[in-house]
Formats: structure tokens, C-alpha cells, sequence
């Protein structure tokens, strides 16, 4: 491993410690805002909840884990449905019992270890569902990039998106350094300033904001009644079948970037309660759920700054942006087909990550088990389909797909082991390599 610049313990001094934090908002402030936008929540609220929830991880994990925790992509569907069938306060319920299930995990994990997870969760069940997160979003991103407010087909819409999706594409593809893991940020602003040339942009409310301004938390028991039912318990929990595997992963390469075992210390245990945490904190003010942003892991590879005290600055930060009421008010104005743009590949990566993790999981699809897994997860879940149990207990789309990915796994013979430490196994592999 290269040598750190700053350490996790390091304390960078005032003016290393403002840069280096504004990098990591950089990194996040696109896919964060975003995932709100998308479903109807506060982008502002977002931010808030992102920078109390990476704190609240930070504190759990003994700040021993330099991680960054931003709004989950694999929660739009879920949310949107959720909030349709009965509101926001539904989907706020949904993402709290979720986030309450990472704690359960965390419990069985810290008395059992992890090895059990790795069994229920395998690449070849995670890898189709995340394939069906990306894919069964297409049609919103396209909807967003095509059609004017009243839902119909605009070209002067669709030039916006285009010119947002290039200018992701260009940033993402010949952009180097820490730049390149902003694309989506540099490709919202170039298809903003596009929007605003040709008059698509209404900047009335960013000039009438005022610079502080509290957002409308969304509260329980004073917002919304707080009901759990067994529908929305169905709709969002099973949703944490993939973001715990997302999440493990995630610790895993953060393992490699800073070269400790952060799965045995402090704990694979520690980072999952830390990130359920921040997604109960979220769904109790009116965010979307939480999960540790691949983006920020790829500032920390290449500046070599692994400093706690820098990604609880970036929380900090987030956190105050999110009472200013002009930034509130000027991301509210990016016109949808933005959006949409940026939309269309993101979902697109999101899609192509499920097929990375099969293919760096080296998965035999000339396995008939392998194949069946996948195929049963793929046409369930992009198809839509929904099991009703009763008329207030259904189980559908991804969730039910993912649940079907789980049983097919653990019931068909010819289940591969688990290794007893993946990083160890991993090390060992690439010093074998290098050699």
C-alpha cells in the first residue's frame, strides 16, 4: 500500500482540513441530492441527515473508519411506492424498520461472526438484484430526460438531457484525479448553465430564498401517525438484503485503500450498526436512507488522505449547507431533464456494478444453479412482479426478487464456501499475483 498523507488519526491542519473536507462534499453532493429529488423528498434534509449520520457512524466505529455516508440509490423504488401507497410518513416508517434491521445484523454478526451473511448474501444473489435496481429505474430516468412538465415529449427537454448526459460522460471518462469522481456533480452543472442559456430555468425562488433557512423536517408522531403495517414492512426491509451486502463490500475495499482489516477491527459489526444508525436518524427527520459512498472511498485511494478528522468536516459542511436556504432553493431549480440526464447513466453504472460484481466474483454461468439464481432474480425484478398474500401484505418488484435470490440459493445444492477471512484471502491472492 502506498504511504497515507494523513493517517486515520491525523489531524490535517485548517486550511488542509477545509479543502480536503469540500473534496469529499463534492464527491457526494450529486448522487445525494439526487436520490431526493428523485423520490419527493428535501434535498436539503438530505444533506443535513448525510452529515449527521456520517458523525453518528464515525462515533460508533470508535473513528477508526473513514467512510462517508450519503442517500441510497437502492431505496428509490421502494420509497416512491411507498409514499403512494400511503404517503411520506409510510416511506419514513419503511426506512426506519430498515435501518433497524442493520442493528439486528450487527447484533448476530458481533456473537457469530460474519461468515453467515456471506452465506444468505453470495455475489450471485446480490449482483442480479443490484442489476435490477439500475434497469428497473430506466424508465424514470428516461421519462425525466424526455418529457416537459405536463408529461408529454419535448426535444428542447431532451437536448438539456443530452447535453448533461455528454458532459457526464466526458467528465467521468478524460477527467483524472480526484476530478474524476465528480462527474455527476460537473455534469448537473453544466446542464444547468445549458438549461439557463436556452430559458429553461426559473431562478425566481433562488433570488427570493433566504440564506438561513430551516427545512421542513418531517417528524413522527407530529407529521404523520406512526403505523406499522405489514405491506410497507414487505416493501421496504428486504431492501437491506442488498445495501448490507453494498455495505460489506464497500468495508472490504476500504480495507484495502487504508491497509487494516477494518472487518475484524473495529468490527464488520460496528460499521453495519453505525450505518443502520444513520438511516434510522435519517427516516426520524425525513431523509432517505443511508449507505457509505464508493465516491468518497475513491477520494481516499487517490489523495492518500484517510483522516477521520476530514470526512466529519465534509459532515459538518454538508450539514450547514443544508440551512442555507439558497442552496436549497438553487438545487430545487435544476430543471427534471437534468436530472434525467445525469439520471441515465447513473442508473445505467448502477446496472453495470451488479454485472462487475458477477464478473470479479468470476460466477460459471455455464453452472445451471448460477444461472437459474439469476434469471428467476432478473425477470422478477425488472418485471414487476408481486406476490399477494392478503389485500394489506404483498411482497414485490426487487424486494421479491431479492427473497427469491435468498432461498433459491440456500436450497439448491452446490453452494460454494465462504472464505474464513476475505481479506486476508484477498491479500494473499494479489502478493501471489505480484510475485
Amino acid at each position: 500500500m502506498n504511504k497515507p498523507v494523513l493517517d486515520i488519526q491525523d489531524r490535517p491542519s485548517t486550511m488542509q482540513w477545509l479543502t480536503l473536507s469540500l473534496q469529499h462534499l463534492f464527491a457526494m453532493f450529486g448522487a445525494t441530492i439526487l436520490v431526493p429529488y428523485l423520490v419527493g423528498l428535501s434535498p436539503s434534509i438530505a444533506l443535513i441527515t448525510s452529515g449527521l449520520g456520517t458523525l453518528a457512524f464515525l462515533i460508533i466505529t470508535k473513528w477508526q473508519v473513514p467512510a462517508y455516508l450519503g442517500s441510497s440509490f437502492a431505496f428509490i423504488s421502494p420509497i416512491i411506492a411507498a409514499k403512494t401507497a400511503g404517503g411520506p410518513g409510510k416511506a419514513m416508517i419503511g426506512s426506519f424498520l430498515a435501518g433497524l434491521v442493520y442493528g439486528i445484523v450487527a447484533l448476530v454478526i458481533k456473537k457469530a461472526g460474519y461468515r453467515w451473511i456471506m452465506k444468505l448474501l453470495p455475489p450471485i444473489v446480490v449482483g442480479p438484484v443490484i442489476i435490477v435496481i439500475g434497469l428497473g429505474l430506466a424508465n424514470t430516468a428516461v421519462g425525466m430526460a424526455m418529457n416537459n412538465p405536463d408529461g408529454k415529449y419535448s426535444f428542447t427537454y431532451f437536448s438539456v438531457a443530452l447535453v448533461t448526459l455528454a458532459a457526464t460522460i466526458v467528465c467521468s471518462v478524460f477527467l483524472r484525479g480526484v476530478l474524476s469522481l465528480v462527474p455527476v456533480l460537473a455534469g448537473i452543472i453544466v446542464g444547468y448553465i445549458y438549461a439557463l442559456i436556452i430559458g429553461v430555468v426559473d431562478f425566481t425562488k433562488v433570488t427570493q430564498a433566504k440564506w438561513f433557512e430551516v427545512p421542513d423536517f418531517l417528524l413522527p408522531f407530529i407529521d404523520y401517525p406512526v403505523h406499522i403495517t405489514w405491506d410497507i414492512v414487505m416493501l421496504m426491509v428486504p431492501v437491506a438484503v442488498v445495501t448490507l451486502s453494498e455495505h460489506i463490500g464497500h468495508q472490504f475495499v476500504l480495507s484495502k485503500v487504508v491497509g487494516r482489516d477494518l472487518i475484524q477491527k473495529p468490527g464488520l459489526h460496528r460499521s453495519i450498526l453505525g450505518d443502520g444508525t444513520a438511516t434510522m436518524i435519517s427516516a426520524l427527520l425525513g431523509g432517505p436512507p443511508k449507505t457509505t459512498y464508493g465516491e468518497n472511498i475513491g477520494v481516499l485511494a487517490i489523495t492518500r488522505v484517510y483522516s477521520v478528522y476530514v470526512l466529519a468536516g465534509a459532515a459538518v459542511i454538508a450539514i450547514i449547507f443544508g440551512f442555507v436556504g439558497k442552496v436549497t432553493a438553487l438545487i430545487s431549480s435544476i430543471p427534471t431533464p437534468v436530472m434525467g440526464g445525469v439520471s441515465i447513466l447513473l442508473f445505467g453504472i448502477i446496472a453495470s456494478s451488479g454485472l462487475r460484481m458477477l464478473v470479479d466474483s468470476r460466477i460459471d454461468f455455464g453452472d445451471k444453479r448460477n444461472l437459474v439464481i439469476s434469471s428467476v432474480i432478473l425477470v422478477i425484478g425488472i418485471g414487476g412482479a408481486v406476490l399477494k398474500i392478503t389485500d394489506g401484505f404483498q411482497i414485490q418488484g426487487m424486494a421479491l426478487a431479492a427473497i427469491c435470490g435468498v432461498i433459491l440459493n440456500l436450497i439448491l445444492p452446490g453452494r460454494p464456501e465462504v472464505q474464513e477471512n476475505m481479506f486476508e484471502v484477498e491479500m494473499e491472492e494479489n502478493n501471489d499475483h505480484v510475485a
